[in-house]
């Protein structure tokens, strides 16, 4: 229904207007406007009354959308703190060097990228000459995340610096030999440059959210004092389309991180081709921070278009700049004055009176050239704006060139992602451009030479006082090695104890765990329990009220459970990140926090606990981020199996996910079947985790809800608990003829090789031995390094062989997961082997169904059992047909 004007009713048509003449004259008044001075000077005074309103303090609605202009006018720039014209010698060096490197790695075919950082040079030399803190000065310096195709001006940077040799520059992406550069930020291969890894697209956005969020978290719980530590994200306008790229907006606006910088290069080009051919990025990208609750800071034009502007009385040339798509506008760049005149001042009348007053190299520097992100002075204006703002994160847009200053051949153009390298000619055309001192004879070998001023130089000089005055050098990752203490026995004495009658699900066993860990003096307090708004699931609402969730606003409300026992406790310190239904953002949370030892000198032992299935297929890509930033601590897949959640069905039943986390060399992957297995398994990770001699591995452990007797713990298994294997219970012989076999079993499948061993004994007369497989994973990379020491000439039995060795019969494993996750051992293992597991789609049932279906269950395990025994005339292939028979398969 429409009102008598034939507008659609609003939210506004539900106000009470107390004065609707005084409205009406409102309205009169724009429309007067609007026939007198046409609708653009209507919207332009609409558009300054909000801004006044705004700045007056009226609650009002932002707009989404500015003009296609810089946000910071030139009058209003702040004065450069710096020598421009030094600094734009080094940023001429840094560029040629990063070009050389990528063209001289040509001739190997090793690839890597030379326009991604021709076009954001001087949004990385700005930060580094006045903003980015190091590591050596207050507090733990500032964190960069560097756009992952932008790491050879990064690698050019430190070579001027003394930081890299000519020798590493030339081993760029040729690691093997050991003195290599890695193709991008990889703290693993280079730990003492890069710090966050950040070539996956779209993880950097999220883990700077993330980042800048625990770094309030630790200052909240008085860990580290973090105020001066700003958090820094280049970005591409391509990487953006990354849903992970977005997916945390709200929350670094929710929680004001002002701590917090994206720094978009907007260069309108991804790796095929524009970004948006047809529409404009940039508009696009402030429109979907500003409605986040972002700061958004504008750095487009360069200052040749200051006089353009200055011209345009009529508003024509902005209007304009608002309709041109970012196709167009590349297109622009590299087509001829003409083109320009005809086709963009040619759109109006009063553009083409504009552009009667330009010479034609004015033309050519505006829409060649001059862009805001190749300007030093406003770049600055745009970071000191930034930095400057508080109550909110900040996004600079800032438009570039790809390619910019490797001319012709490269600028704008579609392909220059994959191109890898300039000819000589070119290399000499950059050369004059940037004017550097480099003589045509330096090429006479046919490569092109580094270039480097001398490490007195007044470039140098100028270049390390300046990170001298920040803190030192950046990027840069420092390691201050500190070992926690061992926590009190008595924590984990309570699960090697059993649970007696009581019967207790792994996962409720875990979380009893490290509830009593986090009481102990010396290291409770820096547990990080983090959990993705499934805490009530996994039995950890007791956690609520003595840990408290972490809110930087505290809890300013009343709780509806605040007279029960264990209600929802929030807290500025609390301990507990509750993160809402975002797998993306926990593991977020927990890089940040496993990395904390590296990134801020203090030492923090995250636990991330989830349903199984929604981990490592779900967010496996963050697992290798996690590996490559060197992270540590326990992430816990729970309600694990296949068969084991019951009810949920095919998209909740992992039984996978082990065979996954198997692949990630970093990953220690246990699949415990008891409390006190867990309890050896904690205790001997934070040993080898936060000990005197730390690794840099970090932990997955599966756990169960279904609800068991736990045993007390037996004597002496500790070692096999660690390594992999050990023999649970022993089979009692009805006689000495008795057919004997070995059950292997994992996690809860454990109770099923447990009562298949009764039935074999009581129906079949058959013995069976069961073996608790904590780990197949590290039975399978201690086998592993065995077979690498024997290319070496050492001689080394696998452990799993070792612990079979003379058990008698074949061996049949077990687990709630598919068969290639136990099938992992097989070749070490010198008897027959055979195994079962839960290949195939999940279901919804109940837990014996399910596993009847799947074949797992005890009397399937018994039926399998015996007719591994009758392949081998252990016992009468009868017996088979008559088990099935009995059991009723």
């Amino acid at each position: 229904m429409t009102d008598p004007v034939g507008k659609l009713p609003s939210e506004l048509d539900q106000l009470p207007d107390r004065d609707p003449e005084e409205t009406a004259e409102w309205a009169a008044s724009l429309d007067a406007v609007t026939k007198a001075a046409g609708p653009h000077r209507a919207a332009y005074l609409m558009r300054r009354s909000l801004q006044h309103a705004e700045g007056a303090g009226l609650a009002l609605p932002k707009l989404l959308e500015t003009d296609y202009v810089n946000s910071i006018p030139t009058a209003a720039e702040p004065a450069f703190d710096g020598d421009l014209e030094m600094e734009s010698r080094i940023t001429a060096w840094n560029r040629w060097n990063a070009a050389a490197m990528v063209t001289r790695g040509a001739r190997h075919g090793v690839g890597g990228h030379i326009a991604t950082f021709a076009s954001a040079a001087w949004l990385y030399e700005t930060g580094f000459n006045h903003f980015f803190r190091g590591k050596e000065g207050d507090g733990s310096g500032d964190q960069l995340y560097i756009q992952g195709h932008a790491s050879p001006g990064i690698y050019a940077r430190a070579f001027l610096d003394g930081r890299l040799s000519e020798q590493q520059l030339d081993n760029f992406r040729q690691e093997a030999g050991g003195d290599g550069l890695p193709s991008y930020p990889h703290p693993r291969r280079l730990p003492w440059l890069w710090e966050f890894p950040t070539v996956s697209m779209g993880l950097g956005p999220l883990s700077a959210i993330y980042q800048a969020r625990f770094n309030r978290y630790l200052a909240n719980r008085n860990i580290k004092d973090t105020s001066n530590s700003h958090v820094w994200a280049f970005l591409g306008d391509g990487e953006m389309d990354e849903p992970e790229s977005t997916a945390a907006l709200a929350l670094a606006a929710r929680e004001k991180l002002d701590n917090l910088t994206f720094v978009i290069n907007c260069n309108l080009q991804r790796l095929d081709g524009p970004v948006r051919a047809n529409f404009r990025v940039v508009q696009e990208l402030e429109g979907a921070f500003r409605g986040a609750g972002w700061n958004v800071i504008k750095t487009l034009w360069g200052s040749a278009w200051d006089e353009l502007f200055q011209l345009d009385t009529t508003g024509a040339l902005v209007r304009r700049l608002r309709q041109v798509p970012d196709a167009q506008f590349q297109t622009y760049a590299t087509r001829d004055v003409a083109y320009i005149r005809e086709h963009f001042f040619g759109a109006e009348p009063a553009l083409a009176e504009l552009a009667k007053l330009l010479t034609d190299a004015k033309i050519a520097e505006c829409f060649y050239t001059s862009r805001g992100g190749h300007e030093a002075r406003k770049v600055y204006a745009a970071y000191k704006a930034a930095v400057e703002h508080k109550g909110a994160p900040t996004v600079i847009l800032a438009q570039t060139v790809k390619g910019y200053t490797l001319g012709k051949g490269f600028e704008s153009k579609n392909a220059n992602h994959q191109m890898k390298k300039l000819s000589i000619d070119e290399f000499k055309g950059m050369r004059e451009l940037l004017g550097l001192p480099i003589p045509d004879s330096a090429f006479d070998d046919g490569l092109v030479p580094y270039g480097h001023p001398g490490a007195d130089s007044p470039e140098v000089r100028y270049l390390q006082e300046r990170r001298a005055a920040l803190g030192g050098p950046a990027p840069a990752r420092r390691v201050h090695a500190v070992a926690l203490p061992q926590p009190e026995e008595r924590a984990f004495a309570a699960l090697k104890k059993g649970s007696g009658k009581q019967e207790m699900a792994t996962t409720m066993a875990f979380v009893r765990l490290v509830k009593d860990l986090m009481r102990d003096k010396e290291t409770g307090r820096r547990w990080v329990p983090i959990v993705p708004d499934e805490a009530r699931t996994f039995g950890m609402e007791s956690l609520f009220p003595s840990a408290g969730i972490y809110s930087p606003l505290g809890q300013t409300y009343d709780p509806v459970d605040r007279d029960q026992l264990m209600y929802y406790k929030e807290a500025k310190d609390g301990q507990i990140l509750n993160e809402g239904i975002t797998e993306a953002g926990a593991m977020a949370d927990f890089i940040a926090a496993s990395t904390s030892y590296a990134t801020h000198g203090e030492t923090m032992i995250p636990f991330y606990i989830f349903y199984s299935m929604f981990g490592w297929q779900r967010t496996g890509d963050q697992m290798w981020q996690l590996a490559d930033q060197l992270g540590k601590g326990f992430i816990v897949g729970a309600t694990a199996g296949r068969t084991t959640l019951t009810g949920e069905g095919l998209q909740h039943a992992d039984g996978h996910s082990h065979l996954i986390a198997a692949t990630n060399p970093a990953s220690l992957n246990y699949d415990p079947a008891f409390a006190y297995e867990i309890a050896v398994i904690v205790k001997d990770g934070l040993r080898r985790m936060y000990g005197p001699e730390a690794e840099n591995v970090f932990y997955y452990l599966t756990v169960y809800n279904e609800p068991k007797q736990q045993p007390a713990m037996p004597e002496g298994v500790e070692d096999g608990i660690v390594k992999g294997l050990y023999r649970f219970k022993e089979g009692t012989p009805a006689s000495a003829e008795a057919p004997r076999l070995q059950l292997l079993a994992s996690g809860t499948a454990i109770h099923w090789a447990l009562e298949a061993q009764e039935l074999l004994a009581a129906d079949w007369g058959v013995t069976a031995d069961v073996w608790s497989a904590t780990s197949w994973g590290e039975l399978r990379r201690e086998a592993l390094e065995c077979d690498e020491a024997l290319l070496r000439g050492e001689q080394r039995v696998p452990y799993v062989t070792q612990a079979l060795s003379g058990a008698p019969g074949p061996v049949l494993a077990v687990s709630d997961w598919m068969r290639q996750v136990p099938d992992q051992i097989s070749q070490w293992v010198e008897q027959d082997w055979s195994s079962l597991g839960t290949d195939g789609f999940g279901l919804s049932d109940t837990r014996d169904a399910a596993r009847r279906h799947f074949g797992v269950d005890p009397r399937s395990v018994t039926v399998a059992a015996l007719a591994q025994l009758a392949r081998r005339g252990e016992v009468p292939a009868s017996a088979v047909k008559e088990a099935r028979e009995k059991y009723g398969l």
